[in-house]
């Protein structure tokens, strides 16, 4: 949060002052508020009494007046005769004399005299039931939404003729009155409750927390107050602010709910007062932060100068640079500095040892792979820059592993270093590294393709020669492969690993320097995105099989076929298998692809079986599958599904990587009647020993050797006598490629089992082997006929 500990500091003890100050302040006002609400709570309560006794005094003296009033001989005969203009005069003079708002007589019929009727506005109805109630009734009269301090006296002449009714004005005027009478400049008003929607309403002009529209917050707070008989001041939160209420029932006349005459006093009021103090305590406080602030800040920089010095020697130490710091006292950040200038020194000879053990081989203190890629992407800007080709050469010992186990590897390291050392000698300044442990490589600039081959073989040449290792001489043989930049990528790092592959490429081909071949290499990338691709073909459908026919020579007829996969990619076309099958071995999607195949052909089996074709189907299996035993679990799983015989055809060198465990998985699978075919017979290093261990059924014969049977005397007698030598160890005989009539007669009179080849038929789908199939029985049935017609006919001719 805080980038710099002098802030820290500052803001740490401002803030804590700060705090401190709030508390007080909080403490303060609290104690000023509670003071200043008792006070008002004891006014309030004060005014509640005052009021009480000006209320009854108002009373007593309306009361008296009517009484008198209604007493007066003649003012009864004037009532008695109606003479309506004594009694007008009579009242107007009381009126204004009592200093009142009305003055009236309501006759027993309800006849309302000295008034304008209209101005009660209903209110003498309620009058009539208070006085049947009671004959002198006294209290708060709503006329309208104006409430009125009225009393009724009656009128006897001797009998009830009427009654004396006068009433006072609650209005804003009448309440200020009352709140002069208060020590407190309180806000006082008399509510009635209206007569149609029951609610508590306040005359017009009315000041405070019931001038207006009274809230339903007030409302409540009037009907809790006059529900518990509440003589205490309460809290109110009206939305102006908080206010200290007191609210007094007061007696209604005639159908009116209960009158109140609220008190209240807002608090902001009463505080108002104390404002000035409160803000002297803010202005103090706030120059207190100032002076503080100013203080921290000169103190904490003091204190963290030599702390920012050591930061920023931190940074530079950080970043590579020399880094260190003038102890300037004695104390604790004295020593701190001194100790960081030993730790730096330290940091650095650590770090000169890192970085030469990462750059650097250990065996023999070569460049290592790291520093030779830093270096080759250095030179390949020079190289542009001149206009001039980067090449980077790779220098394989050969059979390094068995140099190493003959002399050891200390000495096989020795070694290592000393031809290095050699290259580096013959090619001052350029960039020579250890790539891996019989590997070296070296990059220089070159102006065409044929000088860096003329510069390989120099350093061939030399390099060869024995290397002495003490008082012992070692033989040195290398294989080179050669990378050139920009004829190859576009990536000057990615010589080294072109030239990796080149050195691969001349091993294999058996030369001793080969340029890379990109077209011979490929692109691992399409591989990789092929063999993704291809996992989504098998669930698309797009990976299916077609069925190859196998002809038996002894019966003449179709027996079998091979199922042999193919791929209709839908952007690529017809994949050719031997382009995904390699790269499914080598990714390990070998098995799903194998299975697949398998279910196919199981199902494709049974439907022919439906159409009455009941033929063995042979599907191959991948040497990496022969000793996996989830493979084998999974084959026997679906081999179980299967409505006719079922083979599997597999190299004999396939048990070579692990024999135990694939040969018991080939016994599993005999056991359990899939017949095994040992296929491609002769085409790599066949054993006799492997060929003897193998519980097999079948023997294939490499195509390579059938086709050239018709040409050479050497690949038929092959042939035979690999015919002579299964049938002697009891196993069937399949000849690949038969494309020739002749071939296959050959092969009949070897005393061949099946052939299988384009003379017979090509691969065909499940369909088209069908049809083959019928159209095979139906040529057999028409010789079938012609043989039993013969005979008939050479009786005839006899006859």
């Amino acid at each position: 949060m805080f980038r710099r500990l002098r802030t820290k500091l500052t803001v740490l003890y401002a803030g804590l002052f700060g705090a401190a100050l709030i508390v007080i302040s909080v403490v303060v006002y609290a104690s000023i508020a509670a003071n200043a609400r008792a006070v008002v709570r004891d006014e309030l309560m004060s005014s509640g009494t005052v009021f009480d006794r000006v209320w009854s005094l108002r009373a007593d003296e309306l009361r008296g007046s009517a009484s008198l009033l209604s007493r007066d001989f003649g003012f009864r005969e004037a009532v008695a005769s109606r003479d309506q203009a004594t009694i007008r005069s009579a009242l107007e003079n009381l009126r204004v004399r009592l200093g009142i708002d009305m003055a009236f007589i309501m006759g027993v019929d309800g006849r309302i005299t000295g008034q304008d009727p209209a101005l009660l506005q209903g209110a003498e109805v309620r009058l009539m039931q208070a006085v049947e109630q009671d004959d002198n009734p006294s209290g708060v009269l709503m006329i309208g939404d104006t409430p009125y301090q009225a009393t009724a006296t009656p009128i006897l002449s001797p009998t009830l003729v009427g009654w004396v009714v006068f009433a006072s004005r609650l209005d804003a005027r009448e309440m200020k009155s009352l709140e002069r009478l208060s020590a407190i400049p309180l806000d006082a008003a008399v509510l009635g409750r209206d007569e149609k929607s029951r609610a508590w309403v306040a005359p017009p002009g009315v000041s405070g927390p019931a001038g207006g529209v009274v809230s339903r917050a007030l409302v409540g707070e009037i009907d809790q107050a006059m529900a518990a008989k509440a003589t205490e001041a309460r809290d109110f939160r009206a939305p102006g602010g908080d206010a200290l209420t007191l609210v007094k029932p007061l007696k209604a006349i005639g159908g009116d709910g209960p009158a109140a005459l609220l008190l209240s006093y807002p608090m902001a009021r009463a505080m108002a007062p104390y404002s000035p103090m409160l803000a002297i305590i803010v202005l103090t406080g706030a120059g207190g932060i100032a002076v503080l602030v100013i203080g921290s800040w000169i103190l904490a920089r003091s204190v963290t100068r030599p702390i920012s010095v050591l930061d920023e020697a931190v940074q530079r130490l950080s970043r590579g640079e020399n880094a260190a710091v003038e102890p300037t006292t004695t104390d604790e950040l004295g020593r701190l500095a001194t100790s960081f200038n030993a730790m730096a020194s330290e940091i650095r000879e650590r770090e000169r040892r890192i970085t030469h053990l990462a750059l650097h081989d250990q065996e023999t203190n070569l460049p290592n792979r790291l520093a030779l890629d830093r270096a080759v992407e250095a030179l390949a800007a020079r190289t542009r820059r001149d206009g001039l080709k980067l090449a980077v050469l790779s220098l394989n010992v050969n059979r390094f592993t068995h140099v190493r186990g003959a002399i050891g590897y200390d000495l096989a390291g020795a070694m290592m270093g000393e031809i290095g050392q050699a290259l580096q000698r013959l090619r001052p300044g350029d960039p020579v590294g250890r790539l891996a442990n019989g590997v070296l490589a070296v990059a220089f600039a070159v102006r065409e393709v044929d000088e860096a081959r003329r510069i390989a073989g120099h350093l061939q040449h030399v390099l060869e020669a024995p290397v002495r290792l003490g008082a012992h001489a070692v033989d040195v043989s290398l294989t080179l492969g050669l990378a050139v930049y920009p004829d190859l990528v576009d990536d000057a790092a990615l010589l080294i690993n072109r030239a990796s592959v080149a050195a691969d490429q001349a091993r294999d081909s058996h030369r001793s320097l080969v340029l890379f071949d990109a077209a011979a290499y490929g692109d691992p990338r399409a591989k990789l995105s092929l063999m993704s691709e291809m996992l989504g073909a098998i669930t698309a459908g797009e990976i299916f099989i077609h069925l190859q026919p196998k002809f038996d020579l002894r019966l003449g007829r179709t027996t079998g076929a091979e199922a042999l996969v193919r791929w209709r990619h839908p952007q690529r076309g017809m994949v050719m298998p031997d382009a995904f099958i390699p790269m499914a071995e080598e990714t390990g999607h070998i098995r799903t692809l194998t299975e697949h195949v398998l279910s196919l052909a199981i199902a494709q089996q049974a439907a022919l079986k439906a159409q009455g074709f009941d033929i063995a189907l042979s599907v191959n299996m991948s040497g990496r599958l022969v000793g996996d035993a989830e493979f084998c679990e999974e084959a026997l799983l679906l081999a179980r599904q299967a409505k006719g015989e079922l083979c599997l055809e597999v190299t004999e060198t396939a048990v070579i990587a692990d024999p135990e465990r694939a040969l018991e998985n080939l016994e599993r699978f005999a056991d359990a009647g899939i017949k095994i075919s040992i296929d491609d017979y002769g085409a790599g290093l066949s054993s006799l020993a492997y060929l003897k261990q193998m519980r097999a059924h079948e023997l294939k014969i490499d195509k390579a050797f059938v086709i050239g049977m018709a040409e050479g005397q050497k690949d038929a007698l092959l042939v035979r006598s690999t015919v002579d030598l299964a049938h002697s160890l009891g196993l069937k005989v399949t000849a690949e490629g038969v494309e020739t009539a002749m071939v296959q007669a050959l092969l009949t009179a070897m005393g061949c089992d099946l052939a299988q080849g384009y003379f017979i038929a090509r691969p065909m789908t499940q369909g088209d082997l069908a049809a083959f199939l019928q159209r095979e029985r139906d040529q057999a049935a028409g010789d079938a006929e012609l043989q039993r017609a013969r005979p008939q006919a050479t009786g005839a001719r006899s006859g």
